[in-house]
């Protein structure tokens, strides 16, 4: 056979087996929300310096304290990184039409890990600003090629519970990074908390240099390329070998390669690399199945994002709950992961199809909805307790599902923008400002337990626009040749999957 000719570096392109990948992908995301928790917590956030009126101070701590910050320029940093996340997650998308995505990934985590050591160096409010910032910039090439890459090779019959397994690392290092923000603020300093991270991450980010790169479903790379060379040149002479009667009427071989080169090859980023763009995008938008998903996500991701911030102010004001921040800190790592890995594994049990994610999204968030709603109209905190962690069981088991849609109802080609797009959308338009209008409507009402109820109401339209998406018609275009795939030899040279073990 002339793929036999191919080498066998092009046939296997690294040492990775599926589950590892997995694994330290897993490591790498959970990383980058233990640092979104750790800037968070008191240890690393701190607080300003206070003086009584008989004229006793107390220095401040952490960030605040030490910047001198006030309660508008501390709320910046902890959304600063969103700026860089939403500007960089479209071109990072974008770019991977034209460089190999694990190459992207090792240059995103390469600078989230010098940002990250520039925040434990910063020497005042908009130093610290800027590299939190670009904290955001490198997460944006891992949070837009790490799901892409998980569906290439998790096993057809468990997608989304490994997806399920990729996002429940979001709960878990939010709550990881409370703690661990607060033991290293509290006995050591603020900016360690920072610079440890940074060198977890370096191993990372030189993996994603020193690895043989892998490939995505629907891109072409150099090496496949260089492949497909092999075996078109090998091919002539085993027809000719085999069957010598067969003439060979295609077009002269030094024209054939100029074709294929001139389809595959990447420009720099100019007008017409801004003009796919654009299309992309246009298909993006115009794909309803997708739409949907991602607006019934922004609704979602509006509680979500409220609950994580302003969740243990409510507690402890409604319930007076004095340890509310390792309350809702145990609820959320709890029922994040069982509640996130269980929704995976359902829709993989129920069969993994678009329509049944849609089904599993709509009736989880429902009943969560309901159990949420239910739970602030208790006075006993006990009772609040167990129908509130009832109610985000049931919500984090959306992680999955919604993901998967993403994934799927778009050609491989489109999955790392889709991914972006969707990414970008439910920060715009749900955490981002969902905690200051809840501020706004709480100055208003002056009341936790009303606030509470009518931001949990929206989980409510957020489970009607995904129960919309039932009865769209939608189709699985996982398998869909990429406008960028090279033509099907034998799947050697351009599966993105990896290699299994063989024993």
């Amino acid at each position: 056979m002339a793929r036999d000719l191919v080498p066998s570096s092009a046939r296997h392109p690294s040492w990775f087996t599926p589950k590892r990948l997995l694994v330290i992908f897993c490591v790498i995301n959970l990383l980058n929300y233990v640092d979104r928790g750790a800037i968070a917590s008191n240890g690393v956030n701190g607080s300003l310096g206070t003086c009584t009126s008989s004229g006793t101070c107390t220095s401040g701590s952490g960030i605040q304290g030490e910047f001198n910050l006030n309660n508008f320029e501390d709320g910046i940093l902890s959304s600063a990184f969103m700026v860089g996340l939403l500007v960089a997650s479209p071109i990072f998308a974008s770019l991977a039409k034209c460089v190999n995505p694990f190459r992207l990934v090792g240059v995103g985590l390469s600078v989230w890990t010098l940002a990250t050591t520039g925040c434990g160096f910063s020497f005042n409010f908009w130093s610290i600003t800027v590299c939190r910032m670009l904290v955001g910039v490198g997460e944006a090439s891992f949070i837009s090629l790490a799901a892409p890459f998980i569906d290439d090779n998790a096993p057809i019959s468990q997608k989304t519970a490994w997806l399920a397994i990729f996002y429940m690392c979001i709960p878990t290092g939010y709550a990881l990074g409370y703690v661990y923000g607060g033991i290293v603020g509290t006995n050591l300093n603020w900016r360690f908390a920072f610079w440890v991270e940074a060198i977890l991450m370096l191993p990372f980010a030189i993996l994603g240099f020193v690895m043989k790169p892998l490939h995505l479903k629907g891109f072409a790379t150099d090496e496949s390329k260089k492949a497909l060379i092999s075996e078109d040149i090998a091919a002539p002479e085993v027809r000719d070998t085999e069957a010598s009667n067969v003439k060979d009427s295609a077009k002269p071989m030094k024209e054939e390669f100029s074709n294929m080169f001139s389809k595959m090859k990447c420009a720099s980023i100019d007008l017409n690399q801004f003009s796919r763009f654009i299309k992309d995008m246009k298909a993006l938008l115009a794909d309803k199945v997708y739409v949907v998903n991602v607006l019934g996500y922004c609704a979602y991701n509006f509680v979500l994002g409220a609950y994580s911030y302003w969740g243990p102010k409510a507690g402890y004001n409604i319930y007076n709950m004095s340890d509310a921040d390792l309350i809702f800190g145990g609820i959320t790592i709890v029922c994040g992961i069982f509640g996130t890995l269980a929704g995976g594994y359902i829709l993989d049990f129920m069969t993994s199809t678009i329509p049944n994610a849609f089904k599993l999204l709509s009736v989880t968030t429902f009943f969560g909805a309901i159990f949420c709603f239910t739970a602030f109209w208790f006075k006993s905190v006990y009772a609040f307790l167990a129908f509130f962690s009832v109610g985000e069981l049931l919500v984090f088991a959306t992680q999955g599902p919604v993901n998967y849609i993403c994934l799927h109802t778009v050609k491989p080609s489109l999955r790392p923008l889709s991914m972006a797009i969707s990414t970008v959308s439910i920060h715009i338009f749900g955490d981002v400002p969902s905690s200051p209008l809840v501020g706004v409507l709480q100055d208003a009402d002056n009341n936790w337990r009303e606030t509470s109820l009518i931001l949990t109401s929206i989980l409510f339209p957020a489970a009607g626009i995904w129960f919309i998406g039932t009865f769209l018609h939608s189709v699985d275009r996982f398998n869909e040749d990429g406008e960028e795939q090279l033509r099907d030899v034998d799947g050697s040279n351009t599966t993105p999957l990896l290699e299994p073990e063989v024993v």
